[in-house]
């Protein structure tokens, strides 16, 4: 399991990839806001959903209470798994295609920023891994 919360969060990812097109562009594009603003939705309204682990689902149940979003408890390693999702969900959204082509590039800036990033936003090991075998020294 991935410990929770995690650091950066979605929130977190999501606000430092505006910041980096802010330095880039000199501006925040409302498209690019936009499509941030829809991660951010998806990825809470898909976490429980279909983002999950069976393994995972008390852990959520744990973290995730009141009014809690899960953009701000879970981080990168679930924002990945909603990417692999994304063509599944966006096949049955009523969208021109030069739009959905406009959609698609943003996304893939965001994953190439992720891709970029990639040692700051995503653990090296996860709870749980072994911390090595005592056992296999050498004779």
């Amino acid at each position: 399991l991935v410990k929770l919360p995690r650091s950066p969060t979605v929130d977190g990812i999501l606000t430092k990839y505006l910041e980096y097109r802010v330095k880039k562009d000199n501006k925040i594009s409302d498209s690019c806001a936009e499509v941030t603003k829809g991660l951010r939705c998806y990825f809470d309204k898909a976490l429980p959903a279909m983002l999950l682990y069976k393994k995972e689902q008390k852990q959520y149940k744990e973290e995730i209470k009141g009014d809690v979003s899960p953009s701000t408890v879970y981080g990168a390693e679930h924002l990945l798994r909603l990417f692999v999702k994304l063509p599944e969900l966006l096949s049955s959204v009523n969208m021109e295609e030069d739009a959905l082509n406009k959609l698609q590039q943003k996304l893939l800036d965001i994953l190439k920023f992720l891709q970029k990033n990639q040692a700051h936003f995503f653990l090296s090991a996860y709870d749980g891994d072994s911390k090595g075998a005592d056992g296999a020294k050498g004779k």
